[in-house]
């Protein structure tokens, strides 16, 4: 279409020129006479703009495989749950189990054939409603795209009938944890008529709607068809801030009312009850490295091992993290009936791996404090990120205490990870956060980073035991069966020192006084919520 202009004359200009000095004083009078915490839309505001939350958050961006708000892009269902956009059939309950939320009910007719009744009070915030076959289009299109739902459901066809406003779901074999993986995060229904933006918005069911979105950041305003009760923020700014000083800093100064990932040396600054509350709740998420197969250093198992005994779990945990997390054996804490406390791993002992490395060979011949054999020096290249504040401090402590035994740990902590580790020659061990049962139960772990071929095993770790036990597991209904395969598989992964698992996270949400609402979740999920308020 061609663009159509046209010609003012003088006092049509001076007639504009005017109303625009009229409009802008009206502002700033308005500015001036409303605000009682700033000016309207930033932090504190209570006038003409309404009511502003600003959240600060190392939980969001390109580092995190999360930025955007598409759930069948990568990890970006995170985001659009954590942040009131996207809700799924199912959620968890803080024991981890799987209750009805945008569904009322299920029921397995057959090992492969699962009905889903859906609630009939809901809308997208695009206003449609949400239909059966509205929810089988977004399904479709998480089986068409996702690079983790298709293995993990193993959803075959959907059927929607909107006069009973139920779906039935068919998948290719049985898969006993259909429900947990429909309430994973890229479980949430979207409108797929209304469609993805470039920019990753889209049009969800919760509390809240993006009017736009970066990598960086998300502005959400109230999605006035929300069908569980008035969302009470007006707008809310969703910040990705990855350095700890700075997020420290923003609570402080009141730019941010609550935080996400404060460094642990910084949570002493906020134990003023009246200023602050600090939420806190026990989580799955682990802080754990993966050993690369391809690199020749690493198929040694000496090297593994020896990697498993140096590293000092305990004191990370004391020390580095201030006392919040608890010591990893394996991927799942104590809470689980597949957890720590059913399996056993190397403990930290200098001598022992010492003495694993001298017995394969590896010696400090020219005593420069770093081990050789046929020439070749001991050096482990250490990948992470720093998007996690924990995981460069897990690279300070081994680099020391792998150190003191003679490896040469070279720390390679960069926003640019997720390409680096795609070249197996560029990296020996990866060091990564991983919320390990989402689903509350032990399939997602072994589904996405440890089976053969799978999205997240990023080392190339394989056995043929494992995959029979997964095979079991992925077909078994019992709880308690499948407690005891996912314990099996796991003392196997540590048997074979594939990984190594320091540490499992506190998680913590420290937020200014006057904020309700808002509280920690053990699944990582559900931070911003209906509930949400700031007086």
């Amino acid at each position: 279409m061609k663009a159509i202009t046209k010609k003012r004359n003088g006092l049509g200009l001076l007639a504009v020129m005017l109303a625009c000095l009229v409009a802008c004083a009206m502002a700033l009078s308005a500015c001036g006479g409303s605000s009682t915490g700033g000016a309207p839309g930033q932090p504190g505001s209570s006038g003409s703009g309404g009511k502003t939350f600003v959240y600060g958050t190392t939980g969001y961006g390109t580092q995190m495989d999360d930025a955007g708000l598409n759930p069948h892009d990568t990890y970006s269902g995170w985001s659009a749950v954590r942040y009131g956009v996207g809700e799924t059939l199912f959620k968890f309950s803080d024991s981890m189990q799987p209750e009805p939320w945008l569904a009322t009910g299920y029921e397995f007719t057959s090992d492969t054939t699962c009905k889903i009744t859906l609630r009939d009070d809901v809308d997208f915030s695009s206003g449609r409603h949400m239909t059966a076959t509205a929810v089988k289009e977004c399904l479709d299109d998480l089986i068409a795209v996702h690079d983790r739902a298709p293995a993990d459901t193993k959803i075959s066809n959907v059927e929607a009938d909107d006069a009973s406003n139920a779906i039935t779901i068919t998948t290719s074999e049985p898969c006993p944890a259909l429900i947990n993986y429909l309430s994973d995060p890229y479980g949430a229904i979207i409108d797929m008529q209304a469609g993805v933006s470039p920019d990753g918005n889209v049009s969800g069911t919760g509390p809240y709607m993006a009017s736009s979105v970066s990598d960086t950041e998300i502005t959400l305003t109230k999605n006035e068809h929300y069908w569980n009760g008035t969302p009470k923020m007006d707008r809310v700014i969703v910040r990705a801030i990855t350095d700890g000083d700075t997020l420290t800093s923003a609570l402080q100064s009141g730019e941010i009312h609550a935080s996400y990932g404060l460094p642990y040396a910084s949570y002493a600054l906020f134990k003023d009850g009246g200023r602050y509350t600090i939420n806190s709740c026990d989580t799955s998420r682990v802080f754990f490295g993966q050993m690369n197969y391809a690199s020749p250093v690493m198929q040694d198992d000496a090297v593994r091992k020896a990697i498993c005994q140096g590293i000092d779990r305990q004191g990370f945990v004391d020390t580095l993290l201030s006392g919040r997390g608890s010591k990893a054996t394996g991927p799942f804490p104590d809470e689980f009936a597949f957890g720590d406390a059913t399996v056993r791993a190397e403990d930290f002992d200098p001598e022992a791996a010492k003495a694993t490395l001298e017995a394969a060979g590896w010696v400090d011949s020219d005593g420069d404090g770093v081990r050789e054999r046929d020439g070749q020096r001991l050096t482990v290249r250490w990948l992470t990120y720093p998007g996690r504040m924990e995981l460069p401090l897990l690279a300070e402590s081994v680099q020391s205490t792998l150190g003191a035994i003679g490896f040469d740990v070279q720390v390679n902590s960069t926003a640019n990870h997720t390409t680096i580790r795609k070249d197996a020659t560029a990296w020996d061990v990866y060091a990564s956060a991983l919320v390990s049962a989402p689903t509350g139960d032990p399939e997602y772990f072994f589904g996405t980073h440890v089976i053969q071929g799978v999205s997240a095993n990023y080392g190339g770790y394989h056995n043929a035991k494992i995959d029979t036990l997964y095979r079991q597991l992925h077909e078994e209904f019992d709880s308690a069966k499948r407690a005891e395969l996912g314990t099996q598989m796991t003392q196997q992964v540590l048997d074979d020192h594939g990984m190594v698992f320091v540490s499992h996270l506190t998680m913590g949400i420290v937020s200014d006084a006057r904020v309700s609402g808002m509280r920690p979740h053990p699944c990582d999920y559900y931070e911003i919520t209906v509930d949400l308020d700031m007086t």
